[in-house]
């Protein structure tokens, strides 16, 4: 369909994020009108994205809660325009029932709750009426509370033994884990050191026997380490994207799709080199 333009694939599917939100911690307010985040999601494809992620409330640290109405009054018409002219697969970002639904019925595919179906006791009630894969996040507190000196004895142990919990409750609760996307939740309730821990271990949460996604692009930790603000973050991105690619993720969620594509396409040559 229009704008989708072939680009050379790589193995982790590549999730391009546009936040239609005022105050998102990296780009806010840049794509917050319909007009602008059409723009972008247009940008986005054309530089070889495998799914759209959509949002409407900010989940950056000390965010507040958005209303329901003001949500979909973000989201849903840049879901339905991005569904009239491309076929890609879109990803809701909500941890509100109501929000995903609409989502669904406008032309989303995905669910991407961060509270991993734990905040509104209707997501579950959703899930199961639809065969819609379902994002499922580790995150320690709220947006509004996770940052407050986050600690952990094994922070891989802990998110495993989370993600094994949530797991057997989404089984029991009638719904197939073979819908489930695991996200260890880079940068919601950790410090630089646990976010870097995490990644070294990266391999680890692939033996639970589900996709990996992981969304590090332009946090807080990269630059503690650069020096560089939220904004000028897309190079260190890129390169945990390449050293992190070949560790058993599935999908990488990030800002800069164009220069993600290029970095695995690089790290995948190396790798496949005789």
């Amino acid at each position: 369909m229009a704008g989708e333009t072939p680009q050379p694939k790589t193995a982790a599917r590549i999730m391009g994020i546009l936040n239609t939100t005022p105050d998102s911690f990296s780009d806010g307010g840049r794509h917050f009108s319909q007009q602008a985040a059409m723009k972008q999601a247009e940008a986005m494809i054309a530089a070889g994205a495998d799914i759209i992620d959509i949002g409407g409330e900010s989940t950056r640290p000390y965010a507040e809660e958005v209303a329901i109405e003001e949500e979909l009054r973000r989201v849903i018409p840049v879901i339905r325009e991005i569904r009239k002219n491309h076929t890609i697969p879109i990803s809701i970002d909500t941890t509100k029932a109501i929000v995903a639904g609409e989502a669904l019925a406008a032309g989303a595919d995905i669910i991407n709750d961060i509270s991993a179906l734990r905040k509104d006791k209707g997501m579950l009630a959703l899930v199961k009426t639809t065969t819609a894969p379902v994002i499922i996040m580790h995150m320690q507190g709220t947006p509004e509370t996770m940052q407050i000196e986050p600690h952990y004895d094994d922070v891989v142990e802990e998110i495993l033994e989370f993600f094994q919990e949530r797991i057997a409750w989404v089984e029991k609760n009638g719904v197939s884990r073979d819908r489930l996307i695991i996200d260890p939740g880079i940068g919601f309730g950790k410090t630089r050191q646990h976010n870097l821990t995490i990644l070294k271990h990266l391999d680890r949460f692939s033996g639970l026997g589900l996709p990996v996604l992981l969304g590090h692009s332009r946090k807080r930790f990269l630059g503690d380490i650069t020096g560089l603000d939220a904004g000028h973050r897309d190079l260190p991105t890129a390169v945990v994207s390449a050293l992190t690619a070949s560790r058993g993720v599935a999908i990488i969620r990030v800002h800069d799709v164009a220069a993600t594509r290029q970095a695995l396409l690089i790290a995948e040559a190396i790798r496949n080199a005789p």
